[in-house]
This record gives C-alpha cells, sequence and structure tokens, in this order.
C-alpha cells in the first residue's frame, strides 16, 4: 500500500507541474499578445482555456481517488489537500490569463496605445513567482515559498504604481479613457495571479510545517 501511496503522489505532483506549466505560458502568451498587438495569440490562448479547466478537473479527480484509496495521514494527508487548493488556485490564474487576453484581443482591433514597461515588468514577476510557487510545493522548500510571499509585494508595489499612472492618463487623455481602462484591468489581473501564486506558497508552508501562516502581516 505505501508503495502504491508514494507511486500515486508522485504522479499528482508531476500532473500539477503539468497545470503550472500550462497557466504559466497563457500568462506569457497573454502579455506577448498585448504587447505586440497579436490577435491570433490572444485567441489561442482565450481557446486554450478549456483545456486547462479540464486537466484541473483531472488533477481534482485524482486527488479525490487517492484519498479514498489510500486514506493519507499526516504529511501525506496535508500534501494531497494542499494539491487540492493549489490546482484550484492554479485554473483561476488560468482563467486571469484567458482575461487578459480577452483585452489583448480588444486592444489589438482598435488604434494603438502605448503599454506601460511596468505591465511587461509585473508580468515578468508573476511568471518567476508561480513557477516558484510550484518548485516550492514539489520540493517541499519552504524557504523559496517565503521568498514568493515577499515577492507578491513587489507585484503589489508596481499594480499602485501603475494606478496612479493611468489616474494621470485618465486626466491628460480623455478621449483614450476606454483604452486605459482596459490596459489597468490587466494590471489588475496581474496582481490576482501573484495573490494566487502567494496562496500556493502559503499552502506550501501549511504542508510541511503544519502552520497556517495565511492573513499573517509579517514572515
Amino acid at each position: 500500500m505505501a508503495k502504491h501511496l508514494l507511486r500515486d503522489l508522485e504522479k499528482l505532483k508531476k500532473e500539477l507541474l503539468l497545470v503550472g506549466s500550462m497557466v504559466e505560458d497563457a500568462t506569457h502568451k497573454a502579455v506577448l499578445s498585448l504587447v505586440d498587438r497579436r490577435a491570433d495569440l490572444a485567441q489561442e490562448v482565450i481557446d486554450g482555456d478549456r483545456e486547462v479547466d479540464d486537466k484541473e478537473v483531472q488533477v481534482e479527480e485524482d486527488c479525490l481517488k487517492l484519498l479514498a484509496l489510500h486514506q493519507p495521514v499526516a504529511a501525506d494527508l496535508r500534501f494531497v489537500v494542499a494539491a487540492l487548493k493549489a490546482n484550484n488556485d492554479l485554473e483561476r490564474v488560468g482563467d486571469l490569463a484567458d482575461n487578459l487576453a480577452g483585452r489583448a484581443l480588444y486592444l489589438a482591433e482598435r488604434k494603438p496605445i502605448e503599454i506601460p514597461s511596468e505591465i511587461e515588468n509585473m508580468a515578468v514577476v508573476v511568471r518567476t513567482m508561480l513557477r516558484d510557487s510550484l518548485t516550492a510545493f514539489v520540493h517541499g522548500d519552504t524557504d523559496l515559498a517565503r521568498q514568493v510571499v515577499v515577492d507578491d509585494e513587489v507585484v503589489d508595489r508596481q499594480h499602485k504604481e501603475l494606478y496612479g499612472l493611468f489616474e494621470n492618463r485618465f486626466l491628460e487623455q480623455p478621449a483614450e479613457i476606454d483604452l486605459n481602462v482596459q490596459l489597468l484591468s490587466v494590471s489588475r489581473y496581474l496582481e490576482r495571479m501573484a495573490d494566487l501564486a502567494t496562496n500556493i506558497a502559503e499552502d506550501v508552508v501549511f504542508m510541511v510545517d503544519g502552520e497556517v501562516v495565511r492573513h499573517r502581516t509579517s514572515w
């Protein structure tokens, strides 16, 4: 039984990494479609969201089967519970990438507008956070998980700075308010992705140490 449990846990890790890779790739393509005004790439992200949804359902079913068949306890149980939550968070990242691609598609069909470099910078940090949160999850690396939480503060600051930038644009470019609102939404989507990566990182701490750290104001 122990050997079969270990096998299924390893399979679950690989499946989660696959979901993570899919949503990270979708995020990258969505931002690229925005910056390069690539409607075709934006549509590719939108069309691919269904595949992410299907994979999320499959991983959830695997988690439930593992619980039913092996009835894990202690650290193994915490891992499966954390995997269920991480799987859901990743699916939500995929939805946000889909939303971002929708904004990119909308903007690609209208007159060009300057994309603040801060949006690309945010996207780089967010993709790193997604990758690091999954790496921390698979390897039980609480130090890397805590670094993800620190990186979330960087994204929060970037989003706040962008909000100020767009407030100025609204005043200075009244004819382009609609386009700038679309871009501000992109910043918000990236900020939410960072929050979801942070959720996964916090679940790593719970999984490894049995410590609930969500809503903590300092580390």
